[in-house]
Formats: structure tokens, C-alpha cells, sequence
């Protein structure tokens, strides 16, 4: 793909994954235009004076509820990477339907100005919590995968093509463990809400450029699972404060023990290659074949899942993915 023909617009362009995707396009590969599409202008102003202030960067005041604007916004777009979503479990379950309303119906609303606009690629970002969802905002994730895929059938004969990428929890994103256990470390005291939970991990950068690869790859239709290490949340509260006490709260509300990449009942129509899994949409017509040479099938009940990985990092490389969070930790206090 040649990404300097490209016009790109990112919704939720300045939040962690944004700013990130934004900084990367920016320096590796140079689109003709790149459109960041988010609701607050303070944050916009805030990311354009943090030096994101390319001659191809385009700021789009709106609302992923507005389907006006982002028509208007889509206008000539090439690429849509929709990253926009209220994603933090206690705020969407106290509000179920602004939760609903930005999740789902903005999911739509998306896929609508997408086909409106003739843009040639979406890809959505979801996440391990729309796999077996016990939460609200798992539920709204796993109902935006469904209309996301699914909704390749609107596209009839034109262009327009919708993929998903899912994968775990990213270190140090805004709502992540991580800032907690470094603002409580000098307490001397840690919460953690069960001894026993895991969960998968990868960094900003990780899941950005995991999310460029597959829109480059992406025929429509395939939710993209990478393959990346897991982590005892207990191993990284004691990589990031070992003298601290750890205080076993309990399991909130909403939240599990384990996380799952890829169901059971997923794995019957997934392929597994070298770097990720790829779920295919079942019983498709408009689904494309291309991937059933590239991988390999699933065994029967093949499960991925944050405890049962066989990937797990250890304390050298958990120190080395907070340390950036240290030092900016650092100087905001001093």
C-alpha cells in the first residue's frame, strides 16, 4: 500500500492510541492527509501545540453520534481507523446509555458515512472484553464488532471494506493499572483486586503498528487477534513497587479473573499465523478465501486465553514497558 497517496481520518484521534497513530504516520510513512477526528477542542489544541502540527494534519472538531459530520469529515477519505469509544468499565456501567450511544449507534454511524463516502477501508479497534462480555462496555465492544463485520454485506458492489483488530490491555493507556500503582507507590501500599487475575499486554506502539499491518492486509470482514504476552497483575505491582504492601481488595464489579483473545466457539473458523490469529466471519458470500492459504486451522477447543498463554513476560521485560511511565511520572511531580 502506498500510504502517501492516502487520505486517513482517526476517530478518538486524541486519545493514547491517536496520538500514537498520528506520531507514527507522521514519521514512517507520510500520508497525503490525516485527519483527526475527535470531540474536544482543548485536547486538539493541546495535541497541535505538543507539536503535532504537521502541513497534512487536519483538525475535525465532531462526534462519532453526529453522522452529519462525519460525513461531511469523511469527505475524499480514503482510510477510516475508528479508535473513538467510551472505554472505562465503571463509567459506562453508570451510564449504559451514553455507552450505548458512542459504542454502538457511533459504530453505525460510522459504517454509514463510510458507505456514503465511498471510503475504501474501515478498521475498528475492539477489545478482549467483547469475548464472553460480564460488562456493559464489553457488551457495546462485542455489538460494534458484530455491526462492523457484518455490515460488509451493506457494501453490495462498491469498494468500501470493514475489518476489526482486537487485542488485550495496553500498558500505561489512559484508565490502565499502571498510572495507579505509580501514584500509590509512595504510600507504601498497593490494591490489587485478586492475587489470581492475569491479563495480556503489549504496548501503545505495539498496537498501533499491529493495526497499520492489517489494514494493509485486510480483505474485509476478518477481526485480527495479535499474539502477545501475558502478565500476572500481582508480578507487575511488585515489578513496580517490591517494597510496597500489597492489599488484596476484591474483584469489582464488571471484571474477570482472565481475559480471552479468541473463544472456543471462535476458534472453529480462525487461522493461526506466525504473529496473530485471524477469525473469519462465518458463512460469508462476500468474504474472500485469500487467508485459508496463509494459515493454519485451530484444534478443536482451542481457547486463547490471558492464563493459559504460553507467552508470559517477566520482571525485566514488565520493568522495561513501565519505564516510560516512571519518568513521566517523575516529572510531573517534580
Amino acid at each position: 500500500m502506498d500510504w502517501n497517496e492516502k487520505t486517513i481520518l482517526i476517530t478518538g484521534g486524541t486519545g493514547s492510541f491517536g496520538r500514537k497513530f498520528v506520531d507514527i504516520m507522521l514519521e514512517d510513512y507520510q500520508p497525503a492527509k490525516l485527519i483527526v477526528f475527535s470531540r474536544d477542542e482543548l485536547k486538539q489544541h493541546e495535541m497541535r501545540s505538543s507539536g503535532f502540527d504537521h502541513p497534512s494534519l487536519r483538525y475535525f472538531i465532531g462526534d462519532v453520534r453526529d453522522l452529519m459530520r462525519l460525513r461531511r469529515a469523511m469527505q475524499g477519505v480514503d482510510i477510516v481507523v475508528h479508535a473513538a469509544a467510551l472505554k472505562q468499565v465503571p463509567a459506562c456501567e453508570y451510564n449504559p446509555i451514553e455507552a450505548i450511544m458512542t459504542n454502538i449507534i457511533g459504530g453505525r454511524n460510522v459504517v454509514e458515512a463510510a458507505l456514503d463516502t465511498g471510503v475504501d477501508r474501515v478498521m475498528a479497534l475492539s477489545t478482549d472484553k467483547a469475548v464472553n462480555p460480564i460488562n456493559l462496555y464489553g457488551a457495546t465492544k462485542l455489538a460494534a464488532e458484530k455491526l462492523f463485520i457484518q455490515s460488509n454485506a451493506y457494501a453490495g458492489g462498491g469498494g468500501t471494506r470493514f475489518s476489526c483488530v482486537r487485542y488485550g490491555n495496553v500498558v500505561g493507556s489512559r484508565g490502565s493499572v499502571v498510572p495507579m500503582f505509580l501514584e500509590q507507590r509512595p504510600t507504601g501500599r498497593i490494591t490489587i483486586t485478586d492475587e489470581r487475575m492475569t491479563r495480556f499486554w503489549l504496548s501503545l506502539e505495539e498496537g498501533v503498528r499491529f493495526t497499520i499491518r492489517c489494514i494493509e492486509q485486510m480483505e474485509g470482514g476478518e477481526v485480527f487477534v495479535p499474539k502477545i504476552p501475558s502478565m500476572r497483575v500481582v508480578d507487575l505491582a511488585k515489578a513496580i513497587a517490591p517494597d510496597a504492601e500489597i492489599e488484596v481488595i476484591g474483584i469489582r464489579p464488571g471484571e474477570k479473573l482472565h481475559e480471552v483473545l479468541v473463544s472456543e466457539d471462535e476458534a472453529r473458523h480462525a487461522l493461526e499465523l506466525d504473529d496473530m490469529y485471524v477469525v473469519e466471519p462465518q458463512a460469508a458470500l462476500w468474504f474472500g478465501i485469500g487467508w485459508r492459504d496463509r494459515g493454519a486451522r485451530l484444534a478443536e477447543g482451542y481457547r486463547y486465553a490471558s492464563n493459559s498463554n504460553d507467552n508470559w513476560l517477566k520482571e525485566g521485560e514488565i520493568r522495561k514497558l513501565v519505564a516510560p511511565f516512571e519518568i513521566s511520572t517523575t516529572r510531573g511531580q517534580k
